[in-house]
C-alpha cells in the first residue's frame, strides 16, 4: 500500500530512556520522553525522482506477480525460536524495492528481527517493536551476529505497537515492513495440513507468540482488524510523503471456513487512509499450500 500526503519534517532527538546495550539494539521499558536517534535521509547519489536504488534492469525484474524464496545459513527456523518467521531474502528485496540507503524503515511487529538483519545488509536505518523481551533479545543475538559493515544503525525495542508514534518524528519513515501476528490462526493445537512432513514435533502444539492481552495474535478476526487499523492510523502521520506500506499476511482456514486476513486488512486500512497498490503471491518452497500474500 502507498500513502501519499504532505507533511512537514522534523528533527529526530533522543529518547532519555533508551538504554543502548550495543551500537545497534536498545531495549526501552518506560514511555520515551524523546523521540529516538535514528537516522532518516537517503545517503546515496540516486537521483531525488527514484524510489530505490535499483538499476532498472533490477526494477524490472522485480515486478513478477509471484516470488519465489529460499532460505540461508542466517534464517531462524526454529520454531522454538519463534513460532512464524520468514527468510532474509524476502525482506532485503522488499527494502530494496521501496527505500534508499540511509532511509528509515519500520516493523512494527519485530519477531526474530529479519527485518532488522536485512536493513543493515542493505545500509538501511531500521527500528522493530514487540511485546516480548525473549524476540527483543533475539534481535539483539542476530544483530550481534553481523559482521558487515554498515553507516545505518538498526534498533529492536520492548514496547507495544501502539506507542510507536512516542518514539519516532513524523514524516520520517519511507518503509513500513512488517508480517503481523495473522489474528488467532497460532493459537490453536498445529495440525500440520500445510507441511509435509506432518508428523513433526509441531503436531498438536499451540504455537502463539504469547497470551498477553495486548496480542494481537490472540484476537478473532473482526477485532484483529480494527486493532491493526488502529495501530496503522497512528503510524500515517509518520510516513514520509509518497512512503510504503507492505503487509506478509496468509489467509487461513477456521471451523471449516475460508477467513482472508488480507482482504480484510485491505478493506480497514482504506478506511484509515491508505491506498492499495498491489498484491504479490509469495511461493515459500517449504511449505504446502505455498501461498502468502504481500499487500
Amino acid at each position: 500500500m502507498i500513502k501519499e500526503k504532505k507533511i512537514k519534517k522534523y528533527t529526530v532527538k533522543k529518547p532519555d530512556c533508551v538504554k543502548e546495550e550495543t551500537s545497534a539494539y536498545s531495549m526501552v521499558t518506560t514511555s520515551p520522553t524523546k523521540k529516538l536517534d535514528i537516522g532518516f535521509r537517503k545517503i546515496c547519489n540516486c537521483q531525488n525522482s527514484h524510489i530505490n536504488c535499483m538499476t532498472a534492469k533490477e526494477w524490472l525484474k522485480s515486478q513478477i506477480g509471484v516470488w519465489q524464496f529460499y532460505y540461508e545459513g542466517r534464517d531462524v527456523r526454529d520454531k522454538n525460536l519463534h513460532p512464524a518467521t520468514f527468510p532474509i531474502s524476502l525482506s532485503k528485496k522488499i527494502i530494496e524495492l521501496f527505500t534508499h540507503e540511509g532511509e528509515l524503515v519500520l516493523d512494527p511487529f519485530v519477531g526474530s528481527g529479519t527485518t532488522l538483519v536485512a536493513a543493515r545488509d542493505l545500509n538501511r536505518n531500521a527500528v522493530g517493536f514487540d511485546l516480548q523481551a525473549q524476540y527483543v533479545d533475539l534481535c539483539q543475538k542476530r544483530l550481534q551476529q553481523s559482521s558487515l559493515f554498515s553507516n545505518a544503525k538498526q534498533l529492536a525495542v520492548l514496547d507495544d505497537a501502539r506507542n510507536i508514534p512516542d518514539y519516532l518524528e513524523k514524516a520520517s519513515l519511507s518503509l513500513i515492513w512488517t508480517s503481523p501476528p495473522y489474528a488467532n490462526l497460532l493459537n490453536r493445537k498445529r495440525k500440520n495440513k500445510s507441511r509435509r512432513d506432518r508428523d513433526n514435533e509441531q503436531l498438536g502444539k499451540v504455537e502463539q507468540y504469547s497470551q498477553d492481552p495486548r496480542d494481537l495474535g490472540i484476537m478473532e478476526i473482526e477485532s484483529y482488524t480494527k486493532a491493526m487499523g488502529d495501530i496503522y492510523e497512528q503510524l500515517f502521520p509518520l510516513l514520509k510523503p509518497k512512503a510504503h506500506c507492505v503487509i506478509n499476511v496468509p489467509d487461513m482456514w477456521w471451523e471449516n471456513k475460508r477467513i482472508t486476513i488480507h482482504v480484510s486488512l485491505i478493506e480497514e486500512l482504506r478506511t484509515r487512509g491508505y491506498e492499495l497498490r498491489n498484491i504479490i503471491i509469495i511461493w515459500d518452497t517449504d511449505k504446502l499450500p505455498a501461498k502468502k500474500w504481500l499487500l
